[in-house]
């Protein structure tokens, strides 16, 4: 089976600024969730964020978790790479310890971690530790090559209301529309904190998003994507109901048979709870074939909890679980946000 991983999308699209852009508010950004098929760790976000107004730094994000609730973290910014790959094109996005190089475009990724994390546990952080609390330096390190197995999922691209929904509400300056897209790869290679060294083998979720993307009017959001062994996948957004009674971004889609299949949440597991594993975040999916249930479990997590002057106490959770859909299971990855007043 022959699967077509451009989607139809340009190749050019995935090569970097090659210089600061002139608009302010532009940005780019490369990112992923990495996971190990043991469930036992992973990297539940990792990215480098460039912002025009501030080009002689980029921003990154390195999430570090493992099952037993220890949590590692990089956070800040750093200064920026050379973008030239080796043909002199612009492939590299990178900052301080990390950088993210196209190697081939929607075919290959590789990154490149080499710095000083700071400890922390699951439940620190759910208590409201921040990567500005402090704690223990440890060395990290990682090389890992990411292998896209699916076609790209580019947001707005599987039905009229999802389209018209991010060109004309504030859902869409959340997401980076009209240009972000998500796509399912296989993963492998080495992560070494401190003394300890983790063969990766096993799956992510990568993320290119290039354009304007406000967060200021943010009110929660469940993100799921996995991908099977046999090639099956899925991965979704929804946002919660809009105070204003309009409809709601809703879009996501299934993989089978090397196909891109649109689909749209019918059951999301919404954060209403801070707990680092064992949460029970089964969703529903709604397709042109039918309803899908894929049952999900989370099995590690990190965590984000906002004090109210800053976002208004939003509360984020960023993790991996493990999904079983018609008897096969895989670990994927889940990021969910809630509002202190959605909070049980």
């Amino acid at each position: 089976m022959t699967i077509d991983l451009t989607g139809g999308l340009d190749e050019d699209w995935e090569f970097v600024f090659p210089r600061q852009p002139d608009d302010p508010e532009a940005r780019e950004s490369v990112n992923a969730w990495i996971w190990d098929d043991s469930g036992t760790f992973g990297l539940p976000r990792i990215g480098v964020e460039a912002v025009a107004d501030q080009w002689d730094t980029h921003d990154i994000q390195v999430n570090l978790g493992f099952a037993d609730g220890r949590v590692y973290n990089v956070f800040g910014p750093g200064p920026v790479h050379d973008p030239a790959g080796p043909d002199g094109r612009a492939r590299v996005l990178g900052a301080g310890p990390l950088s993210f190089e196209l190697v081939e475009p929607y075919r290959h990724l590789r990154l490149r971690l080499d710095g000083t994390a700071v400890a922390t546990t699951s439940e620190a952080q759910i208590n409201g530790w921040t990567p500005w609390s402090g704690g223990e330096q440890v060395p990290i390190r990682a090389e890992i090559d990411l292998h896209p197995a699916a076609p790209p999922w580019e947001n707005g691209s599987t039905s009229d209301e999802a389209r018209h929904i991010l060109a004309t509400q504030e859902e869409g300056d959340l997401i980076g529309y009209p240009w972000r897209f998500e796509q399912l790869c296989r993963a492998s290679g080495t992560i070494t904190i401190g003394d300890e060294t983790h063969q990766i083998n096993g799956g992510a979720d990568r993320i290119r998003r290039q354009g304007i993307r406000r967060l200021a009017k943010f009110w929660g959001h469940v993100w799921q994507a996995a991908l099977f062994p046999s090639g099956r996948g899925f991965g979704f957004q929804v946002y919660p109901p809009r105070a204003d009674g309009k409809t709601t971004y809703n879009e996501g889609y299934v993989v089978d048979g090397g196909e891109l299949i649109p689909a749209r949440v019918v059951r999301a597991p919404w954060l209403r709870t801070l707990q680092a594993s064992g949460q029970d975040v089964t969703v529903v999916l709604e397709t042109a074939k039918g309803t899908i249930e894929v049952a999900g479990e989370t099995v590690l997590s990190t965590f984000m909890v906002m004090p109210p002057e800053v976002g208004g106490g939003m509360q984020l959770q960023q993790g991996l679980a493990r999904y079983t859909w018609d008897g096969e299971s895989a670990i994927g990855m889940i990021e969910r946000s809630s509002t202190p007043d959605q909070m049980a």
